[in-house]
């Protein structure tokens, strides 16, 4: 009912079809990329354990890897 609802207000105000789940996936995907922490995330979305989060939203993370590096090259190097 509440999607329902959701739907006839969004196509009433001109907005494209959009569900709300998809806008739970933006949500998710902008905080993880904002640097959230993942567990916060996992909690927010109500996912039983992080993993489930992860799996899903993985992709989001890919460019922690060069990130980290940095961190810990600057660490290394105290620079």
């Amino acid at each position: 009912m509440f999607s329902r609802r959701f739907g006839t207000i969004a196509k009433s105000a001109g907005l494209p079809m959009i569900r709300l789940h998809d806008i739970r996936h933006s949500y998710a995907t902008a905080a993880l990329a904002a640097g959230a922490g993942l567990k916060v995330v996992s909690q927010r979305l109500g996912h039983a354990d992080v993993g489930v989060t992860l799996r899903v939203y993985a992709h989001v993370l890919a460019g922690d890897d060069e990130a980290v590096a940095n961190l810990v090259a600057a660490a290394i190097t105290g620079s």
